[in-house]
């Protein structure tokens, strides 16, 4: 469960966090780095593609001010492999991760944490 978020660090666990990350029901791969800094490419959510079960939502934080843009091709492969994308400004896709964390979908969630 995401405990805080501010401009450049996110509190998960009791663990404070710092860089960009991914939070999987399982662990959480922190130093999550993007090809673009400001564009989310297919290829930035390899770690999520390769998971032997996918998750059915992927909530990503585009950023404090919501300026990370979502490519076309990412909507694409997400939604022909029958991913949800909820992508929001990071404090409100926090609290959409966590309000989701109560279903019994499985929910992974890409956080950019400036900007």
């Amino acid at each position: 469960m995401i405990e805080s978020y501010e401009f450049g660090s996110i509190v998960i666990n009791g663990k404070k966090y710092t860089k960009d990350l991914m939070i999987f029901p399982e662990k959480i791969f922190d130093n999550w780095w993007r090809k673009e800094g400001h564009m989310l490419n297919v290829e930035d959510l390899r770690e999520i593609l390769k998971q032997k079960t996918k998750p059915e939502i992927l909530v990503v934080g585009t950023g404090y001010y919501g300026i990370m843009k979502i490519s076309l091709e990412v909507n694409e492969v997400l939604k022909s492999q029958a991913i949800e994308l909820i992508a929001q400004p990071t404090k409100e896709a926090c609290q959409t991760f966590n309000k989701l964390l109560g279903t019994n979908k499985r929910v992974v969630g890409a956080f950019h944490l400036t900007c």
